[in-house]
């Protein structure tokens, strides 16, 4: 494959790389090979000769190095040196001649042999805001590292905390009832996935939920303002469970990661369903909605692998118009190209409205399905009122068809409104 250069001047390989490190991350590991993979892929990216995991230990009050290429095992004490800076500033520290900089541990060097010329040095956070450790990348081939260096160091560094907080979380749950507390663990990754807080949008209104059949579900959505504009998206895995949680995990952190580093719409939709196809079981895939809406235009631009219908109620005419898919479900096979992503424009009072099957197919007591009609008559009746309130009226709608049937399906709702001008 053709290393073309994106903006920042990410190349299609190194945006594979860390997608492929992204992709782990949904997958049950081994803490040690886990920050190796990611350790290898912040050398490969960023041309470095050496990378390092240094993990705090609170009650010691140290870091102890836990992952290094051709380095032994060390402990230092958290304020020494650089890498003991970066935890007590939690802030990236880009070092150009270590030798210069008066916080440098020679020592580590000694003991080695190994000279250490520049240094990136970053803090890893957790989800909690909590210092995990620190990850060192050393000796850029020709030179020091620079501002792009630091974005991509950033995205790896994510990853790793990311990697260190869901170890430490199953290391916690193999405890006891385990299978019941592996079903809580990956219900918290997963639904830590899903925006806590929806995005404030000049001139629109957003909403979205999601309510697993059991305690896991293969669902996931995500509203997020992104320099490509406003990411809307609509996952759904085969089946419900830790596998198809697991899978909408994966594909929703490697969306991001992509759309974060730069790619365009395309771009993201053909590598992560590729990476996707090459790690996800044959006998699973994802449908899902992907799309940039510019606010400024109030243009909707997306790619639908497998996911319909998409209904977008036109507030002119009252009626509802259907989009279908653009391409095969996530995953279902590797893609060389798409189709032209479909352009829709939204007017003043629009809405568009997303829905997994868990609507759709919820069936009651004689086995009747809820249907399109009456999720189109709920949008009609409803449109004017906000999506929060819209949302909430759909599930009304389906609590009182199914007359206490249970749930037998995850239910995802997002909901796009064009606010009407004043």
């Amino acid at each position: 494959m053709r290393a073309e250069a994106t903006e920042r001047g990410l190349t299609v390989r190194d945006m594979e790389v860390i997608l492929e490190v992204t992709s782990k991350l949904a997958a049950p590991f081994n803490l040690m090979t886990m920050l190796s993979e990611v350790v290898n892929a912040a050398k490969q990216v960023l041309h470095a000769d050496r990378g390092s995991v240094w993990l705090y230990d609170a009650p010691a009050d140290e870091l102890v190095l836990e992952i290094a290429t051709g380095i032994e095992p060390v402990r230092v004490p958290a304020n020494a040196g650089i890498v003991g800076a970066c935890a007590q500033e939690r802030r990236i520290i880009n070092v150009a001649d270590c030798y210069r900089d008066e916080r440098f541990n020679r020592g580590v060097d000694r003991a080695s042999g190994y000279h250490t010329r520049c240094m990136l040095a970053l803090p890893l956070i957790d989800h909690k805001d909590v210092l995990v450790g620190v990850m060192q990348v050393l000796n850029k081939a020709g030179g020091a590292f620079d501002a792009d260096d630091e974005i991509l160091a950033r995205a790896l560094a994510a990853q790793c905390a990311v990697a260190l907080q869901r170890v430490r979380m199953t290391e916690a749950l193999i405890e006891g009832e385990k299978m019941r507390q592996e079903l809580e663990m990956a219900r918290t990754v997963q639904m830590s996935t899903l925006p806590s807080v929806m995005p404030s949008v000049p001139g629109y209104d957003v909403f979205g939920l999601s309510r697993p059949a059991s305690l896991t579900g293969g669902d996931t959505f995500d509203l997020a303002v992104l320099d490509q504009g406003l990411l809307t998206v609509l996952g759904d895995a085969t089946g419900h469970g830790i596998a198809p949680a697991l899978s909408v995990t994966q594909m929703h952190a490697m969306l991001r990661m992509a759309f974060r580093l730069g790619a365009d719409l395309e771009t993201a939709f053909l590598q992560v369903n590729n990476q996707l196809a090459a790690t996800i079981a044959d006998d699973r895939f994802i449908t899902a909605f992907i799309g940039l809406l510019d606010v400024s235009t109030h243009r909707l631009r997306f790619h639908s692998g497998g996911q319909a219908p998409i209904l977008l109620y036109r507030a002119a005419t009252g009626t509802c118009e259907r989009h279908n898919p653009t391409s095969f479900p996530l995953a279902a096979m590797p893609l060389l190209s798409l189709r032209p992503a479909v352009s829709l424009d939204l007017a003043p009072g629009d809405v568009l409205a997303l829905l997994s099957d868990g609507i759709y197919e919820y069936c009651d007591r004689q086995n009747e399905a809820f249907g399109d009609s009456r999720v189109e008559a709920i949008l009609q009746l409803h449109h004017d009122k906000s999506m929060a309130e819209l949302s909430s009226a759909l599930l009304s709608g389906v609590e009182a068809f199914a007359h206490g049937a249970p749930q037998e399906d995850d239910i995802t709702i997002v909901l796009v409104k064009r606010r009407m001008e004043t």
